[in-house]
């Protein structure tokens, strides 16, 4: 896995925020709490963070309510969080991890590329369809607008570069053409999730009427047959070779 920070997230969010920081964030009172006691605190945090987050929207989502939620104080809120735009980022990183596949998981388990593939969208497609992940694109979605660097605090977690980077190494490793270039690699690797997860999430949101899964198992079949199709003949009829 590629390793991943929220610094950057949160400081891109931080252009939109309307919390300030509380001039007593910086003090320093009595011991800290012993380290499990502090996580457990921090989880409490995010775990209310992340209900009204998710119900209330971002911009209606103050410190104070998240503070209040959790049972604590703004000055204990203000020293495990810089601030509104920081604890977002680290709800986001929270819920990512969440519906990622468990690290015991094999990605690529399979014999053949297809059934590879296969066991690589069903996984996609479980973790798009979970029920935080569709809220999260629903919140993202909503307040892009009010907000433009919530995406960026979506995509700065990694997940897409790192799938597109394993399905191009995939595609390499399985299908040998020196002609599949890493550009066009790479290009395939994003076709694959879009065609895995769009309209499924799209149906799931109210854009239709949500697949049964068994639509959802054909619609995985489907897509890796005709991504499969088309990587073959990409090498040989891409533009992209031509520039």
């Amino acid at each position: 896995m590629v390793p991943r920070s929220t610094d950057r997230a949160a400081s891109l969010i931080g252009a939109d925020k309307n919390q300030r920081r509380s001039p007593t964030r910086n003090a320093r009172h009595g011991g800290r709490p012993a380290r499990a006691a502090a996580l457990q605190l921090r989880d409490r945090i995010l775990e209310a963070a992340t209900q009204l987050f998710l119900t209330e929207g971002y911009g209606s989502t103050s410190i104070e309510a998240v503070a209040g939620r959790a049972g604590i104080s703004k000055r204990t809120f203000y020293h495990r969080f810089e601030d509104k735009a920081a604890l977002f980022a680290a709800v986001v990183h929270r819920i990512i991890e969440q519906i990622r596949p468990p690290p015991g998981v094999p990605l690529l388990e399979g014999a053949t590329l297809p059934q590879i593939l296969r066991r690589l969208a069903g996984l996609l497609l479980r973790a798009a369809l979970s029920p935080q992940a569709i809220a999260l694109h629903r919140l993202v979605t909503a307040e892009s607008v009010r907000f433009p660097n919530l995406v960026r605090a979506v995509y700065d977690e990694g997940w897409a570069q790192q799938a597109t980077a394993l399905i191009g190494d995939l595609l390499s490793r399985e299908l040998r053409d020196p002609r599949l270039t890493v550009e066009l690699r790479k290009f395939g690797a994003e076709q694959f999730l879009h065609m895995v997860v769009a309209l499924p999430q799209r149906r799931i949101i109210g854009l239709g009427v949500p697949m049964t899964p068994s639509e959802l198992d054909a619609w995985a079949d489907d897509a890796v047959n005709l991504f499969l199709n088309g990587c073959r003949g990409l090498s040989g009829a891409s533009s992209r070779q031509r520039r």
